[in-house]
This record gives C-alpha cells, sequence and structure tokens, in this order.
C-alpha cells in the first residue's frame, strides 16, 4: 500500500464519519527495580526503561528523556516519510539527530527556578536527494505542522493525573 492511500484512506474515513479522526495511544508500566521500568504499549510492544548508574539506575534501558528525544526523532522521520510521498518531494536519504538540554537542579528540586524538563530541544535533519532546497524547505514545513510529538512538545498539552491507591 503506497502512503498516498494511507492519506486517501484515512480522509475517506474520516469524511465518511469524523469519530473515524479520534484514536487513543496507550502504554502501560510499572516500577520493575530501583529505577528500571517495564511497560508494555498498547501494539503489545515491550519497553524498558532505566537510568544510568550515575542517577541509581541499572542502565537497562534508555532514559526516559532519551525516549522522548527518540519519538521525536522518529516522528519527524515517519512524518517527513509521509508529507513526501503526499506533496511529491523525492529523497534519497533521511537521518536525523535530536539534542535535548536539562538542568537537572530542576529534577532534585535544587532551585524552583529551574523547571524539571528540557530547556531547549534541537532536531537536525539530515536529507539529500534530486529536489532543489526550496522543496525540502517546503516539506519541512509541513512537517512541523503535522508531526503529533513535534506539536506535544512544542505546545502545552493539558495532562491530568489521578491517584489509585492499592
Amino acid at each position: 500500500m503506497s502512503l498516498n492511500a494511507v492519506f486517501e484512506g484515512v480522509g475517506a474515513a474520516v469524511a465518511a464519519d469524523v469519530g473515524n479522526a479520534k484514536a487513543s495511544v496507550q502504554v502501560s508500566q510499572e516500577l520493575a527495580g530501583l529505577m528500571e521500568c517495564h511497560g508494555t504499549t498498547g501494539t503489545g510492544h515491550r519497553v524498558v526503561v532505566d537510568e544510568p548508574q550515575s542517577l541509581g539506575g541499572g542502565n537497562k534501558g534508555a532514559t526516559p528523556l532519551e525516549y522522548a528525544l527518540a519519538a521525536l526523532g522518529s516522528c519527524q522521520l515517519i512524518t517527513y516519510r509521509l508529507w513526501a510521498d503526499r506533496l511529491g518531494i523525492r529523497f534519497d536519504k533521511l537521518a536525523v539527530e535530536v539534542e535535548g538540554d536539562l538542568d537537572v537542579r530542576g529534577v532534585f528540586g535544587l532551585d524552583p527556578k529551574v523547571r524539571p524538563g528540557f530547556g531547549a530541544v534541537r532536531v537536525k535533519l539530515r536529507i539529500s536527494g534530486p529536489e532543489p532546497r526550496a522543496r525540502y524547505e517546503e516539506l519541512q514545513r509541513a512537517v512541523d505542522a503535522h508531526c503529533p510529538i513535534f506539536d506535544a512538545l512544542r505546545n502545552a498539552t493539558p495532562i491530568q493525573t489521578e491517584l489509585k491507591l492499592g
């Protein structure tokens, strides 16, 4: 199936019933060690998250922050692939590096003025192919406007937490 067929299929399904546009993504996790977390995604994939030994973990998996950056990087690549096909933009190679800056004073409560999350995130996308630069810039604008993880990190996303005992 082509990616344009995916676009057309999703468009037709949503046109038939706007309720088809709604989706829910789910992950279940539990603490499995001092800092190690085991999880399962809604699609059945296993996830192991841990911290490095320097932060009390066993280094048995990527850190939550590394997963956040990996989610952004892979979402960018997938969205580039999807929109390149949609816009008829050809490329030969596509790669991404994502880097985030963190000040641990926020995480450890050492300075209430320092946020515990990333202070900045940089996405460096490398693309090569036969198109002129203007076409790749058009593609970048489309991706930045439609990448779900880019949107979630760039804009405030409402988060509701619920504490259950037992």
